[in-house]
C-alpha cells in the first residue's frame, strides 16, 4: 500500500523477522558536556543556575524547568549531598544473582534540584538511612574518560 493510500483494514498486524540496524551516536548536549567534563577534568559536579527562580539544576540542564529561561551559568556544586531515597538489588541486568546485594541511591547535592542516581560503596544495608551525608568516589584522574563510569559510587561522608 502506498503512503498516500487510506487504511481500510486495520485487523491484519504486520511485523518484521530478524534484525533492524540502528546506526545511532548518542551526545551528552552542551549541559551534559560541562556536567562530563568537569567529572573528568576536575572531579567535581557542576550544576545550572536560573537565578530567576533561584535553582540549581543538578545534573545541569540548558533551560529552566519553571520560567523557561536559558541557562547559561554553570556551577561547580562540589561532591558531597545526602541520600534521598535508595533501593537494594539483588539481581543482574540479566536476571541472575548479583554475588553480593548493591545499594542504589539518588543523592541529592545540597542546595539543588534533581540529583544522582549511582551505588553506594563501603556501607552495609542495615547502616543506610535517608539523609545520610555521602560524598562521590571518582576513579583515578588517569583513567578518567568523560562519562557516568568516571563517578565509582558514593560513600558515607568521612568527619
Amino acid at each position: 500500500m502506498a503512503t498516500t493510500e487510506k487504511m481500510s483494514k486495520n485487523t491484519s498486524p504486520t511485523h518484521w523477522e530478524g534484525e533492524i540496524p540502528v546506526n545511532y551516536i548518542y551526545t551528552y548536549g552542551l549541559a551534559g558536556e560541562a556536567f562530563f567534563r568537569a567529572v573528568k577534568d576536575k572531579g567535581t559536579f557542576l550544576g545550572a543556575r536560573c537565578d530567576a527562580c533561584d535553582i540549581t539544576f543538578v545534573p545541569p540542564k540548558i533551560y529552566c524547568d519553571r520560567c523557561f529561561e536559558e541557562l547559561k551559568k554553570f556551577i561547580d556544586v562540589g561532591t558531597v549531598g545526602y541520600v534521598d531515597t535508595f533501593t537494594v538489588s539483588f539481581k543482574n541486568m540479566d536476571g541472575s544473582d548479583k554475588t553480593r546485594p548493591r545499594i542504589l541511591a539518588m543523592i541529592k547535592i545540597e542546595g539543588t534540584d534533581g540529583g544522582i542516581i549511582h551505588y553506594l560503596e563501603g556501607i552495609g544495608i542495615e547502616e543506610v538511612a535517608l539523609g545520610l551525608p555521602v560524598q562521590a568516589i571518582f576513579k583515578p584522574k588517569n583513567q578518567r574518560k568523560g562519562g557516568i563510569e568516571d563517578i565509582l559510587g558514593f560513600e558515607p561522608l568521612k568527619r
